[in-house]
């Protein structure tokens, strides 16, 4: 009986330091696997991804803003198309082709004015340039205006000084228009990796509002809110 009892006690023994000695070596091989599976996923990858990239030039895509500002102030628009931003090109070719027509438009009806405002101060009432202009308004010579020649020379005088404000007005604007675009562009250059993360958090909790002058606090509401 008691050497059945010692007989057991010893199987029991050796069932346990089995068992043992399969969890010491499942742990050690877990540690391993892990340690395994973190380098792995930490090293190996980034080198082959880095190997790959290298190999076919898969580079990950960031504008230089320097070269971005220079080519935007050679060829305008070429910024927005360095910075892939092919959405903006009919905006800003569009902005310059409004203003390269007003500039034209201006510049047109400056010269006409300034041409019959000059002819009517030498007295040539028969000019081309004067009948064009009035032509229009049903008055078949200088005589048929308003007011005669007196009124007529103010009107044209008025008017090709107006036109002459108006084209400086679209040339200005013009180099406005050209100093955006090229703010845009570096300014997208800048901004192109820039992270905005739409997880937002907002907090309304009650607050203890410090008076000061010796006014009794008070209690509010207070909100905050979190960038994650």
């Amino acid at each position: 009986m008691f050497k059945n009892a010692n007989i057991l006690v010893l199987f029991i023994f050796l069932i346990t330091f089995s068992v043992q000695a399969q969890v010491d070596s499942i742990q050690s091989k877990t540690r391993k696997d892990t340690v395994a599976t973190l380098y792995n996923q930490t090293l190996i990858p980034a080198k082959v991804i880095k190997h790959i990239a290298d190999t076919f030039n898969l580079k990950t895509f960031k504008p230089d803003p320097l070269k971005v500002v220079w080519m935007a102030a050679i060829l305008p628009g070429y910024g927005q198309i360095m910075n892939r931003k092919y959405w903006k090109l009919p905006i800003v070719y569009g902005g310059f082709l409004g203003c390269a027509y007003a500039i034209s438009w201006n510049s047109g009806m400056y010269q006409s004015y300034f041409n019959a405002y000059r002819d009517i101060i030498a007295n040539d009432l028969t000019s081309p340039n004067i009948l064009q202009l009035i032509a229009p308004r049903g008055y078949k010579s200088v005589a048929d205006f308003p007011g005669g020649q007196g009124q007529l020379t103010t009107v044209l005088n008025t008017s090709q000084q107006n036109y002459h404000r108006y084209r400086d007005l679209s040339i200005i604007i013009t180099v406005g228009v050209y100093a955006l675009s090229i703010i845009d562009a570096y300014v997208d250059a800048q901004l192109y990796d820039f992270d905005i993360s739409p997880d937002l958090s907002m907090h309304i909790q009650p607050a203890l509002l410090r008076n000061q002058f010796g006014v009794p606090n008070t209690l509010g509401m207070q909100c905050s809110i979190n960038l994650k």
